[in-house]
């Protein structure tokens, strides 16, 4: 088992972080208080920056302008990139539209990637993907009401959707709908590319979440379909392919959620080591001498690197026996490293006291936004379940 980083990587590393440090950190304090789309210029002059860098697009094959970085390569630099939540915008990484870049690739038509690809993939649009229902249970991802009929050469589709990430601002969402009411349970769905000035589509709110509405990239919008009339070329892959094409899309995924989820981890941890090592209780008392921080510190580095430690081997599985069969490997670092980055951010906003609390540093953003880490993708608890039953089927329950 090697869990090696090769040279090459390394030093893009080393470039990206230098990047992240000089570029990237100094604006979250330049855009305190801004809403996105305030902040789209400044962010565009960034972006450009990567680009001149040679860093656009990690993920993206090189042939349509990335750095055509394979799937445990890009998982490392999702690491560097999300230790600020600005990170995976500016250098063209960011969800959803990196999975729609991925699904395009390999499952779209020549037509579908010169429409909607090389846009995508170059930053002159963005993307949205609209599956989570809110008249159904997120858990169970086989019920939705959402449908595609055919008529003539178009589908008509009707349905409602929510918590569409970045709908606000996109040019297209790829939309889960079911297209075979009456077919197996995996096969009944599929996903369409539903332009969103299409007649039909309407966006109808930009969710409050923990306080805030958002807008442009940083949202999640209800959206609504009532016969949204598209073309049949716009089905992405074949009939019934939703479910594989989603898991195709969500299980590396994942991998790629739990190592942005550890540079949280790392960033929070950095700004907690530097608070008790500099600020004084009393004069010339530090609160890095108090054992409580001592115990955080100490507790926050080992989960960290024991939560790195089962992503890499969640990753080499996949490598080994593709995602299907990592299932389990990957329920597991879903819901522990959620877990250990919950706990992460939280002693180093309590190790901040009053100014961890204030927007002055950025672990409130990660205290509020990534509380969402432990439901999308999963619930922690129907991961568990996944975990567990596999477990108890090797001691002979459920055979």
């Amino acid at each position: 088992m090697d869990f090696s980083i090769s040279p090459t990587i390394e030093t893009l590393l080393a470039k990206m972080r230098e990047f992240m440090e000089q570029e990237v950190y100094p604006l979250e304090q330049e855009t305190a208080g801004k809403g996105f789309r305030e902040l789209i210029p400044r962010l565009e002059r960034t972006r450009q920056s990567v680009r001149d860098a040679g860093l656009w697009a990690p993920q993206v094959p090189i042939d349509y302008g990335g750095l055509g970085l394979g799937f445990m390569d890009h998982a490392l630099v999702c690491e560097e990139l999300a230790k600020s939540p600005y990170g995976m915008y500016v250098f063209n990484a960011q969800a959803p539209d990196a999975g729609n870049m991925e699904i395009l690739h390999q499952f779209g038509t020549d037509a579908q990637k010169e429409r909607w690809l090389g846009p995508l993939t170059s930053g002159d649009i963005r993307s949205c993907f609209a599956m989570t229902e809110p008249e159904h249970s997120g858990s169970n991802p086989v019920w939705m009401s959402t449908t595609a009929v055919k008529d003539g050469t178009d589908y008509v589709i009707n349905g409602h959707k929510w918590f569409t990430t970045a709908a606000d601002g996109a040019a297209f969402a790829v939309v889960m709908v079911v297209t075979d009411p009456d077919g197996e349970l995996h096969e009944r769905a599929s996903q369409i590319i539903v332009p969103t000035d299409t007649p039909g589509y309407s966006r109808v709110r930009n969710i409050s979440c923990m306080g805030e509405e958002g807008e442009d990239w940083a949202s999640h919008a209800e959206i609504r379909f009532e016969d949204c009339r598209v073309p049949q070329d716009n089905l992405l892959g074949g009939e019934g392919q939703g479910f594989s094409i989603a898991q195709a899309r969500l299980g590396p995924g994942r991998i790629h959620h739990c190592m942005r989820w550890i540079g949280i981890s790392e960033r929070s941890f950095d700004l907690m080591c530097k608070r008790a090592a500099t600020r004084e209780t009393a004069p010339g008392e530090l609160l890095g001498a108090q054992q409580t921080i001592q115990n955080w510190i100490a507790e926050s580095r080992a989960e960290i690197d024991a939560a790195r430690l089962l992503v890499h081997h969640a990753g080499w599985r996949i490598d080994r026996v593709g995602a299907k069969e990592a299932r389990v490997d990957v329920s597991l670092i879903k819901f522990f490293v959620a877990g250990v980055m919950g706990r992460v951010v939280d002693r180093a906003l309590q190790t901040h006291g009053a100014l961890g609390f204030s927007d002055d540093t950025v672990l409130s953003h990660f205290y509020r936004h990534e509380r969402a880490a432990r439901i999308y993708d999963g619930p922690d608890e129907v991961h568990k379940s996944v975990v567990a039953r596999r477990i108890l089927k090797g001691y002979g329950m459920g055979k």
